[in-house]
């Protein structure tokens, strides 16, 4: 496994450890006393291609990459894939450009699908030591038969066949003689287990559907409670890591191992991340998607990784998030501005600044030399020397913000109204002295006057001003749609929902706010797919998939005000 940004990773790793620990003092320990003997940390991520990856699963990648990384071990990437009806070759393309953009690359690529044959064999072994039966049972049959938390499970009928009808049966069910949902193969272990999952697990059941990569010459697929483990040990992982859901599956995974006597690959559970006013289930995302409350996967309103790509946000903000939130072994929920605040911090120091105007209102200079043209030179990113300069043009009309001029201002209004000055940026203090107004009485112009000494924005008399605002030249400026996002959801918790309510009932109607109209600085013109900029006084906006050379977009990533670092001082102090 390479690492695409060992330092930075490294850095996150020591964050992870501080947060919480236990995951590496496993691995440690299992390590100092060879538990494995001379192998290789060896860990996995597995997702299944159901859907797009999304931030919760940004947790899992950076543990297991990163952990393997820092005790010189590997990590696989293997797809999930025992669902042929859910699954397709779209999210198996789109979780491998993610993990990559994410920063990391596997060891291997593997998939469950590649080890079926195996499986099957193993399988007829569990039969053979009647271990695993054939069972007749509908899927309401069984759950009844199981039993309850409080009361034990009762046997099949079907659950004594003999071992020689429970192979045959098993042939003809992978040769496709029987109906869908007519006949599974569960393990037989305990109907009389407090562990629900013990008392007898399906581990195959008939499925007549075309798989993504093995076609229709499969019609029993695997349950993941069998496949994974099996899996897991076929690549010799040492430390599969799962969420702690899995925790009451973990008998089960070792009790296969255990049964067929393979390598013994153990689970480690964890908690997973739950965000705020984020959903992180896949099918409720893909309804979301097939229904059309959102422009796909990748819609920058989603909690997808591809979806926070398109958006602005950097692959670094995300690692270090997901390895500040910590791991330990009960779920909790971290604040969205967390994740926020991080982001803000990484696009603070790297990405370049430029002036834009979101609804353009026009200044007009009355004592501006007419036919003059000039030049300010502008800093790229103050936070870093190294990105140089930029000259912006500068004429006697330029566009101004519509909330930066009020004609009635209230009080403690800084910024500009008739007979008030303020500082235009890195140009020249103007007075607001008249207004120009349409039929419907909007104010379509202002006219002003500018004093020529204070050019680079100090008066040579000293005076001061309360307020500066960013503006663009008319006579340079390019235009472009800005799309301003917003929480996709009004609760914390989407999930929250009366009796009878679905999470659709919780989605934002504002999330989305389309300006068809902005002024931007000339520089913006060459900016390229996903060049991330930091608008001043507005926000960080990134430019989107859909632009073109002559229909530029550009997406807002996150606004300047920073909740989270507020909270953080606050919670310091």
């Amino acid at each position: 496994m390479t690492n695409r940004n060992s330092e930075s990773q490294g850095i996150q790793s020591q964050e992870a450890r501080t947060a919480s620990n236990f995951l590496h003092d496993i691995i440690a320990e299992d390590v100092r006393t060879r538990k494995y003997g001379d192998a290789l940390v060896q860990t996995r991520f597995p997702p299944e291609p159901n859907g797009y990856l999304h931030i919760g699963h940004a947790k899992a990648i950076c543990l297991d990459f990163g952990l393997a990384d820092e005790f010189g071990g590997k990590t696989n990437l293997r797809f999930d894939d025992t669902n042929p009806e859910k699954e397709e070759q779209e999210y198996v393309d789109s979780i491998q450009r993610d993990v990559r953009w994410l920063g990391f690359e596997w060891d291997r690529l593997c998939y469950a699908s590649d080890y079926f044959p195996q499986l099957y064999e193993w399988a007829l072994e569990l039969i053979k030591a009647g271990k695993a039966y054939v069972d007749d049972l509908s899927a309401d049959q069984i759950r009844q038969y199981r039993g309850t938390l409080t009361e034990p499970g009762k046997d099949s009928p079907f659950r004594n066949r003999t071992v020689e009808e429970n192979l045959d049966l098993f042939v003809r069910m992978k040769s496709g003689e029987f109906p869908d949902g007519s006949r599974v193969l569960r393990a037989k272990i305990d109907m009389t287990s407090p562990n629900l999952n013990m008392r007898d697990p399906v581990m195959y059941r008939i499925l007549h559907a075309t798989h993504h990569r093995t076609g229709d010459e499969w019609c029993i697929y695997p349950m993941y409670d069998y496949a994974h483990g099996q899996s897991d040990s076929i690549e010799h992982v040492t430390h599969s890591m799962c969420t702690l859901e899995f925790t009451d599956h973990q008998p089960l995974y070792r009790w296969y191992i255990e049964q067929l006597g393979i390598f013994p690959s153990q689970q480690i559970e964890f908690d997973r991340l739950n965000i705020t006013y984020t959903l992180l289930s896949k099918r409720k995302l893909l309804q979301l998607v097939q229904e059309k409350h959102v422009h796909g996967w990748d819609d920058p309103r989603m909690p997808t990784l591809s979806a926070f790509r398109r958006r602005g946000f950097t692959p670094e903000a995300i690692r270090t998030f997901s390895t500040s939130t910590g791991v330990s072994r009960t779920n909790g929920i971290t604040d969205i501005e967390m994740l926020e605040h991080f982001q803000r911090d990484d696009l603070n120091r790297r990405v370049n600044r430029a002036m834009a105007v979101l609804r353009p209102l026009k200044l007009v200079i009355d004592n501006y030399p007419a036919g003059q043209e000039e030049f300010v030179e502008v800093a790229n990113n103050p936070e870093d020397p190294a990105a140089g300069t930029r000259q912006v043009p500068f004429s006697g009309e330029i566009y101004m913000e519509q909330d930066d001029f009020r004609e009635v201002p209230p009080p403690k209004y800084y910024r500009l109204s008739p007979g008030k000055e303020v500082r235009l940026r890195n140009a020249y203090f103007i007075t607001a002295q008249s207004v120009v107004k349409d039929a419907t009485g909007s104010i379509v112009a202002v006219h002003c006057t500018y004093d020529p000494a204070s050019r680079g924005g100090n008066s040579p008399d000293g005076r001061k001003v309360k307020s500066t605002i960013h503006w663009v030249s008319t006579a340079h400026a390019i235009s472009a749609e800005i799309r301003l996002y917003d929480k996709l959801f009004l609760k914390p918790d989407p999930n929250d929902v009366e009796e009878g309510g679905s999470v659709l009932d919780n989605l934002n109607p504002n999330s989305l706010e389309v300006l068809a109209d902005a002024k931007l600085e000339p520089s913006l013109a060459n900016a390229k797919l996903e060049d991330r900029f930091q608008f001043e006084r507005v926000g960080y906006f990134c430019v989107d998939s859909d632009s073109t050379p002559d229909h530029m977009v550009f997406n807002r990533t996150l606004p300047l005000k920073d909740t989270w670092a507020k909270i953080e001082k606050k919670s310091e102090a």
